[in-house]
C-alpha cells in the first residue's frame, strides 16, 4: 500500500464555542483527500463550552485530537503545544474564528510539495477592519523591523505550514516569552509567502485586547533584540551632553556677567525631562531583567489537564 503523507492541523482555541462547529465543518471541506490528517485542538483554558464541543468532535472522528490546558497560558503557548505533539510530515496552524480561511490550506500544501519547508501567510485585512486597527498593525510591524534584529513582513500571521524538519527544531525552544512571528523568520530554512484576505470573524469578539497587543509587541521586540538597551545608551549620552553644555553655559554666565541667573521654570522642566528619561530607560532595563528572572526559573510553557494524545 502506498504511503500517504500525514498533515497535522493545529487549532488554538480560547472561548470559541460559537464558531467551533462551523470551523470544523469548513476545515474538513478543504483538506485534500490524498493525505491523512490529525486535527489537534488546543483548548487554552476556555471558560465556555469549547472543551465539551472538542470532546464531542473527538468522539465522532478519530482524527480529531485535543490538548486541554489547566488554565489560560496564551495563544503562543497553545501553538507551542501543538508543535510539540504534532506527528505529521508537516503541520499547519490556524485560528478557529475562520478569519484564517481554511480554503488557503491547499495552496500551503502545494508550496510545501514544491520543496519549501516553511510556508508563511501574509494577511490582507478585510474591508470591514477599521482604519485605527490597520494603522496600529502597520505601526507594530514597522517598530518590529526597526527595533528588532529579525525582518518580519507586514501582515505576517500565525497561519502557516512548517515541515517536520522544522517541527523537530521548534521542539528545542524552551523560552517562556515565545513570539513565533519572529522565531520562524529567524530559523531560516526554505521559506515562501502566500497572501490571503482575512475573513470577517464568524462569531464573538477579538481575544486580543489593547493590553494584550501591547504586551505582544513588547515581547516581540525584547525577545529578539537588545536595540532598546542600546537606544537607552544613545539617549543617555545625548542628555548628558546637553546637560554638560547647559552647565558650561551657567558657569560662564556666572563668572563673566553681573546678572543673576534666572529661569527656575527651565530648570524644573530640565530636571523633570531628565528624570522622565531616566525612568523610561530603567523601565527598559527592568523589562530585560524581569525576563531573565522568569527564564531562570525554567518553568514549563504550559500545563496539560487532559488530552487524547497520551495518558495524562
Amino acid at each position: 500500500m502506498d504511503y500517504k503523507k500525514k498533515i497535522s492541523v493545529i487549532v488554538p482555541c480560547f472561548n470559541e464555542e460559537e464558531s467551533l462547529l462551523a470551523f470544523n465543518q469548513t476545515l474538513f471541506r478543504y483538506l485534500p483527500e490524498m493525505y491523512c490528517y490529525e486535527i489537534i485542538y488546543v483548548n487554552d483554558g476556555s471558560r465556555d463550552k469549547t472543551l465539551p464541543i472538542i470532546l464531542s468532535l473527538a468522539k465522532e472522528n478519530t482524527s480529531v485530537k485535543y490538548i486541554s490546558f489547566s488554565r489560560n497560558f496564551g495563544h503562543q503557548n497553545a501553538l507551542k503545544a501543538g508543535y510539540d505533539f504534532a506527528s505529521g510530515d508537516c503541520a499547519i496552524c490556524l485560528d478557529a474564528d475562520l478569519q484564517h480561511p481554511p480554503e488557503v490550506i491547499p495552496e500551503l500544501i502545494a508550496k510545501w510539495e514544491e520543496g519549501f519547508e516553511i510556508v508563511n501567510t501574509i494577511r490582507k485585512d478585510h474591508n470591514s477592519i477599521s482604519a485605527k486597527k490597520k494603522l496600529s498593525s502597520q505601526i507594530f510591524y514597522k517598530l518590529m523591523r526597526s527595533l528588532s534584529d529579525v525582518q518580519i513582513e507586514t501582515g505576517m500571521a500565525d497561519f502557516r505550514l512548517v515541515d517536520k524538519k522544522v517541527l523537530k527544531q521548534l521542539n528545542l525552544f524552551r523560552e517562556n516569552f515565545l513570539f513565533f512571528r519572529g522565531i520562524i523568520p529567524w530559523m531560516g530554512f526554505r521559506q515562501a509567502n502566500i497572501e490571503f484576505k482575512a475573513n470577517e470573524r464568524f462569531a464573538g469578539t477579538t481575544k486580543y485586547t489593547v493590553k494584550k497587543m501591547l504586551t505582544f509587541a513588547i515581547t516581540g521586540v525584547t525577545a529578539f533584540s537588545i536595540k532598546p538597551l542600546r537606544l537607552s545608551i544613545y539617549i543617555g549620552s545625548f542628555i548628558a551632553m546637553l546637560s554638560f553644555l547647559y552647565g558650561l553655559y551657567a558657569v560662564i554666565f556666572f563668572l563673566f556677567t553681573d546678572k543673576v541667573i534666572t529661569g527656575w521654570t527651565s530648570v524644573i522642566i530640565s530636571v523633570l525631562f531628565v528624570g522622565g528619561i531616566n525612568l523610561l530607560m530603567l523601565g527598559v532595563i527592568g523589562e530585560y531583567l524581569g525576563k531573565i528572572f522568569i527564564e531562570n526559573k525554567r518553568r514549563p510553557n504550559y500545563l496539560i489537564s487532559e488530552s487524547n494524545l497520551f495518558q495524562v
